[in-house]
């Protein structure tokens, strides 16, 4: 028996069908930052290094990389009463998803000051140490998106296979990048098959946290992994989000006129197909878990 995501259509899946006795590990990337809008990306992560209850495993040191006038440490009181200086560190996790032969390697640091080329090698030696078959990075950008509709993910490939295998675009985006798009090269130039995850946060409430992004892009990483996972907490604050933005749009006449705009551009661009391969993903996902916890 092959593990390849239950009742998903393997070409949904990261890796397609797992022989038994193999494992598979994916890294998943997300830097604090310029790549980072309303903390969706990191917080996402973040989310499934307590679900997984991820160990730190390594770390990448930030005297080389930071300038602390600009990504400053902070001061903090440890369990004991002690008084700790936490320093912008570089972390690295490891967890395994419980009833699956796939593996998890979590990369969580803020976009580094100086020095990107090395800083990415060093990653790359990790993901090389730690035998990571994939590569996910877990971006976030402000974009003219309305609250009140389906916060957009887009997902890129520069891997012929796992773009076909995927049936993913290569990224048609030009100038400037962060750290996100240093190491989308970098691990490709490495030969490491890696995808590229962007969620949309609207820029007219661009402040953390952002949980309808986050959600987003945890339902495409479980896309990704054809793995279920809970989020119901998650979703629960993401209708109250976008509950308390409605209740600030509504109290300014300008903002509400300007959602109405954007909800009509988004309406009109999106095409009914889009819309029933919505519904269609969502089904599965729904399947997914109904399998997960059947007997």
């Amino acid at each position: 028996m092959s593990f390849n995501g239950g009742d998903q259509n393997p070409a949904h899946a990261l890796f397609g069908t797992i022989p038994d006795g193999e494992r598979v590990t994916v890294m998943l990337a997300a830097f604090e930052g310029w790549n980072d809008a309303g903390d969706a990306a990191s917080d996402s992560l973040k989310y499934l290094h307590r679900l997984w209850g991820a160990k730190r495993i390594a770390t990448l040191e930030p005297d080389d990389y930071y300038d602390f006038q600009f990504t400053r440490p902070a001061i903090h009181r440890a369990g004991d009463g002690s008084r700790k200086i936490r320093w912008p560190v570089t972390k690295i996790a490891r967890a395994s998803i419980p009833g699956t032969p796939i593996d998890i390697v979590f990369v969580h640091g803020v976009e580094p000051s100086y020095r990107w080329r090395a800083y990415t090698m060093e990653l790359l030696a990790k993901a090389a140490e730690f035998d990571v078959n994939y590569v996910v990075l877990v971006g976030a950008l402000l974009a003219d998106v309305p609250h009140t509709r389906p916060i957009p993910v887009t997902a890129t490939c520069e891997d012929n296979e796992l773009r076909e295998r995927l049936n993913l675009e290569p990224s048609e985006y030009e100038g400037p990048i962060g750290i996100v798009g240093v190491l989308n090269e970098m691990a490709q130039l490495a030969g490491l098959p890696t995808v590229a995850l962007w969620a949309a946060v609207p820029h007219y409430v661009a402040q953390a946290p952002s949980p309808k992004a986050e959600l987003a892009l945890l339902h495409r990483i479980e896309d990704m992994l054809a793995t279920p996972f809970t989020t119901a907490e998650l979703a629960d604050d993401a209708q109250a989000w976008e509950r308390g933005v409605n209740d600030l749009a509504g109290e300014d006449p300008e903002i509400a006129a300007y959602v109405r705009q954007l909800e009509e551009a988004k309406d009109t661009a999106d095409l009914p197909e889009a819309s029933g391969e919505s519904i269609a993903k969502e089904f599965e996902r729904y399947l997914r878990r109904r399998g997960k916890d059947q007997p």
